[in-house]
């Protein structure tokens, strides 16, 4: 009894904690509220401008090689440099007939579904076959077989059924699809990624670019430390800039060499890095262009021109401010330059190698490069010496420091309220079954309510979880933390901590179990705790939309898959994807030959002779077969 009174005491203690954290919340949000509404009008107003580039210019989709090089390969080990996405083949010129036959060759083997399946299961039940190399062989794979989507989505199918198996007889089903740890949950993301191009072309584009937009332009609104990679106007608190940065928006009159006779006014702060000015710079006046045509910042010169003399503007030279060890990085306050100042943008010449215009003693750069941390911006690191003295400091000094970051918690609160529509609206074009929904999500959602009826799985969270990780967590999650694998953009850190809390409470919103609040909470979940259950209802109700549809039948499917074949095939590196997957064969060419010798349906199509014709061809081998 006196356990049940204890119990029932705390769990009243508990109650009354949420409902103060509520109402601190409400009231913070309350403070902020007319803040918003004059900073969401701003932005409103800026955003005009940018809605008019995006109708000008366009949104800057990138096209479907571009995109699923991207989102295919660009994770993995080599990143840009990756074989499949350069595309550059070594292969000596005179052998280059041989091992393009062979690799034919290889691609008619990959296509007989009794190799394929044999070869997936050799590789997976190999030790060393790790997680990253299932994920890099089934993007491989993909590009291989992107000719014949139909049969690959037969594989996907036939693989998956093998997989729900495995879950369903070790009675954890809810584990399925949780991680991309088979070759399988990959393939499934890829099949994803190719089937939705088109609807993120000209559905969910346009949204997730106006709030990508909309961040960069709040996030630049106010001081980002080049150092600490911290912003005034974020989501995230850790990557609040915690300290108040004194600055003044400036407007520079911007003449570029041989761009004409027009100056262009940009707007920058005063408290701007050199190379920050650069790019804001760069980012109006190329802003009609894709970002990879862009000049990168240190490829360019800025000249300051106060009168009747020239300035070069550099990041660090001889008149950077010293304290010791440290050298404060120059700004456009550094140099004063005004409000109305005329620069002049230009390409570097020969002679303005970036150490000449940095105008540094020699060596002193290479020493500035070799300890890049006694460099600071706006918010200069703790050095060693006073962390020593801070580690003695009173707890009374700590809980300050604590209350302070507290209040500058009322800044997320405010980046949040400003960019509350963009999100929303976002959020409205994936998650709305009125609108358009791609056919491969009814088709794939209606495979996972039949295979749950035919394993008798009647919790509806099993199949809600299997829903949100083979769409919204496989899918819509990677491309709204990456939306440079859709558009020709380039993320900054400071944009993609935000997006990361975006992403975060998108993610929360798929799932079903309830977050109790509590100061302890992240803030993330704080900053969104009034949303997420319209969020959560959302998803409900796209799932439920998507279950009342009429179905996508496989003749459909098929028919659409084949249009998506012949579009796109022609621009990938299949080539280049066929010899990649070679390697693997040519690595456990043993245990292939041993599991396609013991299996009748490839015995008698005498699919071990035909590999063995193709790697004596790959290798430039005699053979007596």
């Amino acid at each position: 009894y006196s356990l049940y009174i204890s119990i029932t005491v705390y769990s009243q203690q508990a109650e009354r904690e949420y409902e103060k954290i509520k109402s601190q919340l409400e009231g913070l949000e309350e403070s902020v509220r007319d803040r918003c509404k004059k900073e969401f009008t701003d932005l409103m107003i800026e955003m005009e401008d940018q809605t008019n580039d995006i109708n000008e210019a366009g949104i800057p989709v990138l096209d479907y090689k571009t995109y699923t090089d991207r989102v295919f390969f660009l994770p993995s080990k080599d990143g840009e440099k990756d074989v499949m996405i350069t595309g550059k083949l070594d292969i000596p010129e005179a052998r280059r007939q041989t091992v393009e036959q062979a690799l034919n060759q290889f691609s008619n083997l990959l296509n007989s579904k009794s190799f394929l399946i044999n070869f997936i299961h050799t590789l997976e039940n190999q030790r060393e076959f790790s997680a990253r190399a299932k994920v890099y062989f089934a993007s491989l794979l993909t590009v291989a077989l992107h000719g014949k989507l139909e049969y690959y989505t037969d594989i996907m199918r036939t693989l998956f059924l093998e997989l729900m198996e495995q879950y369903v007889v070790a009675k954890n089903p809810k584990l399925m699809l949780r991680r991309s740890e088979t070759v399988v949950e990959r393939m499934l993301s890829n099949w994803m990624s190719i089937c939705l191009y088109q609807y993120l072309k000209d559905n969910a584009g346009e949204p997730l670019y106006k709030l990508f937009k909309a961040i960069k332009h709040q996030v630049e609104k106010g001081p980002v430390d080049a150092v600490l990679k911290k912003a005034k106007y974020t989501l995230n608190d850790t990557g609040l800039l915690g300290d108040d940065v004194e600055y003044t928006q400036l407007t520079v009159n911007v003449y570029v060499q041989d761009g004409g006779t027009d100056s262009i006014p940009v707007k920058v702060l005063n408290c701007d890095t050199i190379s920050q000015v650069k790019e804001k710079i760069i980012d109006q006046v190329y802003r009609n262009l894709p970002c990879s045509q862009w000049p990168k910042a240190e490829s360019v010169v800025l000249e300051w021109r106060p009168g009747s003399t020239a300035q070069i503007l550099s990041d660090l030279d001889l008149t950077s401010q010293r304290d010791g060890r440290w050298k404060r990085i120059n700004t456009l306050m550094h140099y004063n330059v005004r409000d109305g100042a005329t620069l002049i943008l230009s390409k570097m010449g020969i002679s303005q190698q970036p150490e000449d215009n940095q105008q540094d003693v020699p060596g002193e750069r290479h020493a500035l490069l070799e300890d890049e941390n006694k460099v600071w911006h706006l918010v200069r690191p703790v050095d060693e010496i006073d962390e020593g003295k801070s580690k003695r400091g009173s707890v009374k000094e700590k809980e300050r420091t604590k209350a302070i970051t507290e209040i500058y918690l009322t800044r997320l609160l405010s980046v949040k309220g400003t960019l509350q529509q963009f999100v929303d609206n976002f959020f409205h074009s994936v998650l709305n079954s009125n609108h358009v929904v791609p056919p491969a999500v009814k088709y794939f959602f209606d495979f996972l309510d039949e295979q749950a009826e035919k394993h008798d799985i009647k919790d509806e969270d099993t199949i809600h979880i299997w829903k949100t990780n083979s769409l919204p967590l496989r899918f819509w999650v990677n491309i709204l933390k990456n939306p440079h694998f859709i558009f020709d953009v380039h993320v900054h850190e400071v944009v993609d901590a935000s997006l990361s809390v975006i992403a975060q409470t998108f993610m929360d919103a798929c799932t079903r179990t309830e977050h109790k609040l509590s100061r302890d909470s992240p803030s993330n979940k704080l900053l969104y705790a009034k949303e997420i259950s319209n969020y959560k209802k959302m998803v409900e109700d796209y799932y439920k939309g998507i279950r009342q549809m009429v179905p996508v039948s496989d003749q459909d499917m098929n028919t659409h898959l084949a249009e998506i074949s012949r579009a796109h095939t022609d621009s990938l590196n299949t080539l280049v994807a066929l010899h990649q997957l070679y390697q693997y064969t040519n690595k456990y060419y043993d245990e292939i030959i041993n599991a396609l010798e013991e299996d009748p349906a490839a015995q008698k199509m005498q699919l071990a002779f035909r590999l063995q014709q193709i790697a004596a061809a790959l290798e430039n081998k005699v053979t007596d077969l």
